[in-house]
């Protein structure tokens, strides 16, 4: 029996969740297609989600999602990043190829989240975001999921790659 309140998908990993993906319903009209595909993000303990896609006019939307248990709006962003490899293949649809760049390449879908360079060009504008807020003394991590449109998991992993990229100061001392 699940006994959180809501599913998290940012404290899961990948590898734990199994995504299945398969034609629903297809209506031709005018020359073209609209297409419904059933999606299904299932996990071992008895979570998971279900949702119903859509692709028209070389775009995909969900327009149905259920979660059990529920799923938090910083999550429904996160879901995305789970669901969107085996959707697009699904689709017939070229995913794209670069580090962080996310989306199906050729759809011309817009994303909630504004595009973010990859990379080391990415690292330093993380690293430039997180150095202005801290002068401005506002939350740096806030500020760096302001700017990427990511979830906290997602900008704290950007934060420690600049970090780790040497365009932040280490966040401790080492002692040795």
């Amino acid at each position: 029996m699940l006994e959180a309140s809501f599913l998290n998908l940012s404290d899961r990993r990948p590898e734990d969740g199994a995504v299945s993906v398969w034609p629903a319903w297809q209506v031709r009209e005018d020359g073209g297609a609209t297409a419904w595909f059933q999606v299904r993000l299932a996990f071992p303990d008895g979570a998971g989600v279900e949702a119903l896609a859509v692709l028209a006019d070389g775009n995909i939307s969900l327009e149905d999602v259920r979660a059990r248990p529920a799923i938090s709006l910083d999550d429904l962003t996160e879901l995305a990043d789970w669901i969107e490899g085996p959707l697009c293949e699904a689709c017939g649809i070229v995913t794209g190829s670069g580090e962080g760049d996310g989306g199906c390449a050729g759809t011309g879908a817009r994303r909630a989240r504004p595009p973010w360079p990859p990379g080391i060009q990415g690292r330093w504008l993380v690293a430039e975001e997180y150095r202005a807020a801290q002068q401005e003394g506002v939350d740096p991590v806030l500020a760096v999921m302001s700017a990427t449109g990511h979830s906290r998991r997602k900008s704290l992993r950007m934060i420690a790659q600049a970090r780790d990229a040497g365009f932040l100061t280490p966040r401790h001392a080492r002692r040795g």
